[in-house]
């Protein structure tokens, strides 16, 4: 049983990556091995062209392009379980969230009659960390992600889309410019808020990996 585990927030110690390494807890505690990689550490860009991937006789479901990406796409088809966190930036993923996304979907994508070529299973976890208040996200925001969401049913498995509300973007908002958010408020979000978010983190690393051992 293989957990892979995406990092595609920049930051490697904050609101995503503490959900996803939550995560990944309970997909270990499940039985699961885990693999864990921040995106940003790597070297690649989205889908160069190049149509290798589209030639007589290639590989199914790999990217050729020679990056740092092309062996992750291969773990991604192989995995059992997809951990894979973003944080919101301008009401997007990020633009790391977007390139592998976008690798993912060429290499697996039939240019004949636009079939999935990919025939296994894995079940997805997308956990999405915002400054958003949840009333913000349900009103401007939901609709898109679950459309993001939806992309990630290429893998065949279960998508749990989990969005994480009203963040603490940093520790000390007396150092920045950031008038606009209420330091007292976001400090009693992250107070009240975020350790059910992580434990509701580490319930769904555990339930994806036993509902792939069903």
């Amino acid at each position: 049983m293989q957990t892979l585990v995406l990092n595609a927030s920049p930051r490697k110690a904050w609101n995503t990556a503490k959900l996803l390494k939550s995560a990944a807890e309970g997909a270990k505690s499940a039985g699961s091995e885990v693999e864990y990689i921040d995106l940003y550490d790597l070297n690649f860009t989205g889908c160069r062209s190049c149509m290798l991937c589209k030639r007589k006789g290639a590989q199914r479901c790999h990217c050729y392009w020679k990056d740092d990406l092309s062996p992750i796409i291969d773990k991604v088809f192989k995995a059992d379980v997809l951990l894979i966190g973003t944080a919101i930036y301008l009401g997007r993923p990020t633009s790391r969230y977007f390139e592998v996304l976008e690798r993912l979907h060429f290499c697996s994508l039939s240019y004949d009659d636009y079939s999935n070529y990919f025939t296994g299973k894995v079940n997805v976890g997308l956990f999405v960390s915002m400054n958003a208040s949840k009333e913000f996200y349900d009103r401007l925001y939901k609709d898109a992600f679950e459309g993001y969401a939806q992309e990630l049913q290429i893998l065949n498995g279960e998508v749990c889309l989990y969005p994480c509300h009203d963040t603490l973007q940093v520790a000390d908002y007396s150092k920045y410019n950031m008038a606009g958010f209420d330091d007292k408020r976001k400090r009693l979000s992250r107070e009240k808020n975020f350790p059910r978010d992580l434990e509701n983190a580490y319930q769904i690393g555990q339930r994806l990996v036993r509902e792939t051992c069903e």
